[in-house]
């Protein structure tokens, strides 16, 4: 069957905020892919124009035009209206390549237990590979034999195609997390259900990292949001003994304090929500601790 008259099977859905310029760029490429697929984009109220932009350039692609700014949230409300069955995260300064999509979908048509499938990140200008790729690329999380990739107990967002079924088991991203980091916790909740992710090489997404973000606010809310994740999925000792980590390899300052503030005063709601996950995944996240402690990617700066 030719490729253009299938029903498509990937919705890519995309939030963006204040970032006019990078939302326009990326549309204009995920657009005009061989592979193009419906794009569902959150607009998270923004000032500068794009909801409006974007509907005037791109009367193709679906906008919901958000009151309040959503966060990562902003995709739960995109995924309530995607019919495929799966869906790609694109951020609005990340582009898939082509065939990219394609690959995801036909990963998760051959392994029903996958829940997720996440690419391979190439910084833009110079084509780098994201720090982050090591630790995906030699994930020590033991996994089936099935499993087309190396197994993960984690996701970057906008590098990864889900299974809907499965985000909407867990209930998609925590709308207390809002962003940045926000990824670990829904990871976590999808391995404690007995999904799968994997990382595959030959999923190609590229990045061209926005110039429009407040670093030290991004900062302080991922530590918020590491400190939380420990709190509400990993055993206590576990919990204390990684916290200790996460704050010895910050800099010692008052975005530093601020979030660890942000952090306690939200610890009401953490012990409303504790669950903590099954044996096998606090195994899985045991064997990662060592390349999580080397990574470059994992330095709380800005």
């Amino acid at each position: 069957m030719n490729q253009d008259t299938r029903e498509p099977r990937v919705t890519v859905v995309m939030i963006t905020h204040n970032r006019r310029v990078e939302a326009l760029s990326t549309l204009d490429r995920m657009t005009t892919l061989p592979d193009a697929a419906p794009i569902i984009v959150v607009d998270n109220a923004s000032e500068d124009g794009t909801a409006e932009t974007i509907a005037l350039r791109f009367p193709e692609v679906k906008l919901m035009a958000m009151t309040e700014n959503l966060g990562a949230a902003g995709r739960n409300h995109a995924m309530d209206l995607v019919n495929t069955p799966y869906a790609a995260f694109c951020d609005d300064d990340t582009r898939w390549q082509p065939g990219a999509l394609t690959r995801a979908a036909d990963l998760l048509d051959a392994h029903p237990g996958l829940g997720s499938v996440t690419g391979r990140c190439l910084v833009e200008p110079d084509l780098r590979e994201d720090p982050i790729t090591p630790e995906l690329r030699d994930s020590p999380v033991p996994g089936p034999h099935w499993l087309p990739g190396p197994a993960l107990l984690g996701i970057m967002a906008g590098l990864t195609t889900v299974r809907v079924a499965a985000f909407r088991e867990v209930g998609g991203f925590s709308t207390r997390m809002w962003l940045g980091g926000e990824e670990e916790l829904f990871a976590l909740d999808l391995a404690a259900r007995g999904w799968w992710m994997c990382w595959a090489e030959d999923i190609v997404i590229h990045h061209a990292p926005s110039h429009a973000r407040d670093p030290r606010r991004r900062r302080q809310l991922g530590i918020r949001n590491t400190l939380w994740t420990l709190w509400l999925r990993r055993p206590v000792r576990s919990a204390l003994r990684r916290s200790g980590v996460v704050l010895g390899s910050a800099p010692k300052d008052t975005a530093t304090l601020a979030a660890v503030a942000e952090a306690l005063r939200g610890a009401l709601w953490v012990i409303r929500e504790r669950r903590v996950v099954p044996p096998a995944v606090e195994h899985g996240l045991r064997l990662l601790e060592e390349s999580q402690r080397n990574s470059a990617a994992r330095r709380y700066v800005g």
